[in-house]
């Protein structure tokens, strides 16, 4: 069943390669397009990690709903610095190598992709339990590593650290979950790669 946050034929995807090396750097670049162009909580915004003959690094997604497109685009004409490749449908702005690598972005979710942000993020802080997670965020799906067929009890508590960063897997958002002190869970990624994002929440 498709969750009421999923993307999948509301959206448009909006493939950003702006220069960004690494998460962190990505991360850090979400987070301000979303403070700058006034997102709302139902944009996804995902990270790809991509290597060429030229170079590697991290571009990023932006899933808006249809009708803000074309107004998210004109603003990422203007917003980002020359050399920055955007892609959208049929629709391209920037150098080539850059371009081809915003189209992989653009077409991976939701088959694939790291998310930073997503609807219902903004309740995932301090400590949660599992059926909040679910229920009240895009998070589909939750797999605990060394035991990815467990059934988590919805009173289970999962201790955020403020930051969730749930992957693209095969259509549905999914969490890795690692156990953590005093029985909790804990998502796998921990915040230290990306502690610039701390600034923003």
């Amino acid at each position: 069943m498709t969750s009421p946050h999923h993307a999948s034929g509301v959206h448009s995807v909006i493939g950003v390669d702006a220069g960004t090396a690494n998460l962190r750097e990505a991360d850090h670049l979400i987070q301000r397009l979303l403070d700058q162009l006034a997102l709302t909580e139902a944009v996804f915004a995902c990270t790809h990690l991509f290597r060429t003959d030229e170079r590697r690094g991290t571009a990023v997604s932006l899933a808006v709903p249809g009708p803000d497109a074309d107004a998210v685009w004109r603003k990422l004409v203007d917003l980002l610095p020359e050399g920055t490749g955007l892609a959208l449908a049929g629709r391209t702005h920037g150098p080539g190598d850059a371009v081809e690598t915003a189209r992989r972005a653009a077409a991976a979710p939701p088959a694939s992709g790291r998310a930073v942000a997503y609807p219902g993020v903004a309740h995932l802080t301090g400590t949660v339990t599992v059926a909040d997670l679910l229920d009240r965020t895009a998070v589909e799906r939750l797999v605990v590593l060394g035991a990815p067929d467990a059934e988590l009890p919805p009173t289970t508590k999962v201790m955020t650290q403020d930051h969730v960063r749930p992957e693209w897997r095969d259509g549905v958002l999914t969490l890795a979950l690692v156990p953590a002190a005093g029985g909790l869970l804990a998502p796998f990624e921990v915040p230290n790669p990306t502690p610039c994002c701390a600034d923003h929440s």
